[in-house]
């Protein structure tokens, strides 16, 4: 059994906990996703025995952990924290290693990151103050539509004539889609309507670079969201293998850094 060093990174979001366990080699050995629920430090101890287990290893192999996100300061066996943007950036380019407009779409916010080509941060831009256009806003539209959530994507996938909403506000836009259905509207019309909202919300945030790159949950689950961007703007967009890990691969290459520089020190 290899018995190599593991580097430990966890995003803790307001929806969702994710863990990655990387090598020394930076490959992805182990991971999880779960809600993040109530007790943060609960969820991302529970994803961090998912994860080992996933590698086949145990704690003792951990030689760093750093965590990241909106509950980074909750996680028991993290060693340092490192920022949202700073993580994504990292997890990126390690996929993407050029000059990247970065499009991260969480559950209660979305990020715009631009990295030149040698992985330095040169702008960045976050929605925080509205959940329109992050996944909050999907989840909210879903029990108005009486579909589950994870229908959504393909449900999309089957419009042949979108309906359009005028409004970027959940509220607004929950009596938009109630007003449709009443007139007879598709469901799959209001629901790539409904992801046209969150691309338009992203669109408007801020502008692009040649080579873009689309990440988060929403992303992972939602794949269409990526086809209508690419339609948008007339390009292909690069999506990493595990679009809602960058995070947490970000912090576990900020914690394999950090053993490299104690060992060179």
């Amino acid at each position: 059994m290899n018995q190599d060093k593991l580097f430990v990174g966890t995003d803790v979001g307001a929806s969702r906990t994710k863990v990655a366990v990387i090598d020394t080699a930076r490959k992805l050995v182990g991971y999880a996703v779960r809600k993040s629920g109530t007790n943060f430090t609960a969820t991302a101890d529970a994803c961090l025995k998912e994860a080992l287990e996933m590698a086949g290893a145990g704690k003792e192999r951990i030689a760093g952990a750093i965590s990241t996100g909106y509950g980074r300061k909750n996680v028991s066996y993290a060693q340092q924290t490192r920022t949202e943007i700073g993580c994504h950036a990292k997890g990126c380019f390690l996929y993407f290693p050029m000059a990247i407009t970065i499009i991260d779409i969480g559950g209660q916010d979305n990020k715009i990151i631009k990295l030149d080509e040698n992985g330095q941060r040169t702008s960045f831009k976050m929605n925080r103050k509205c959940a329109a256009g992050t996944g909050a806003f999907l989840e909210e539209m879903s029990p108005r539509l009486d579909i589950p959530l994870e229908d959504m994507d393909g449900l999309a996938r089957k419009s042949k004539d979108m309906v359009k909403l005028g409004s970027f506000c959940t509220v607004f836009s929950a009596t938009e889609v109630l007003e449709n259905i009443r007139n007879g509207k598709k469901v799959e019309d209001i629901v790539k309507g409904l992801f046209y909202s969150v691309i338009r919300r992203i669109i408007e945030m801020d502008s692009f670079t040649e080579n873009v790159v689309m990440t988060g949950g929403v992303v992972e689950h939602n794949r269409y969201l990526v086809t209508m961007m690419e339609e948008l703007i007339g390009r292909k967009i690069l999506v990493p293998e595990h679009p809602q890990l960058t995070g947490a691969i970000g912090a576990a290459l900020y914690a394999l850094e950090a053993d490299a520089v104690y060992r060179d020190a």
